[in-house]
């Protein structure tokens, strides 16, 4: 669901969650565009603006699908995530990584090194890993699923309590 030809204004919306309050950004159409935590809004903005430019933020609700899809899955509904429509900028690269993250299933991870190998890029494991530390759609586009090769949790853009939160929430022994 990648987009070249992205609009320079989207929708500010903030939904309360168990690991604190996320902020979604979405478009005209309704596409999650962006996904982050308050408390990290200056790395959103950043994020937002090296995707897509100058970027205007204008508070509004976002659809009631996506925060009801959102919101099942903090209530153990890990299957909505798939539910929820999504559009990112970035390089070909970072897309290609972006839309490979949800494939790997709820309740599983895998290492930067095995995500470059399944792209068949397998010496991109750092590019791998930058593209995950730039990806705007967090949860959503499920970059807390990849940990180091030797099992550690490794960085997260949301903090290392969050991603723990995320992995045992769904299921994943740390």
């Amino acid at each position: 669901m990648a987009d070249r030809k992205t609009p320079q204004t989207f929708n500010l919306d903030r939904l309360k969650t168990p690991i604190g309050v996320a902020l979604l950004v979405t478009d005209d159409d309704g596409a999650l565009r962006a996904l982050d935590w308050e408390d990290y809004e200056a790395r959103m903005r950043d994020l937002l603006r090296l995707h897509y430019g100058a970027v205007t933020l204008t508070a509004a609700g976002a659809p009631s699908d996506l925060r009801a899809a959102l919101s099942g899955y903090f209530k153990g509904d890990l299957d909505r995530l798939a539910t929820i429509k999504w559009r990112v900028a970035g390089t070909p690269f970072q897309r290609k990584v972006w839309t490979a993250l949800p494939k790997i299933p709820p309740g599983t991870t895998m290492s930067y090194g095995a995500l470059a190998a399944k792209l068949k890029a397998p010496n991109a494991m750092r590019a791998v890993g930058h593209a995950n530390g730039s990806n705007p759609i967090s949860v959503v586009l499920p970059c807390h699923r990849l940990i180091g090769a030797n099992g550690s949790l490794v960085k997260y853009g949301g903090g290392l309590e969050r991603k723990r939160w995320l992995l045992r929430h769904e299921g994943v022994e740390i």
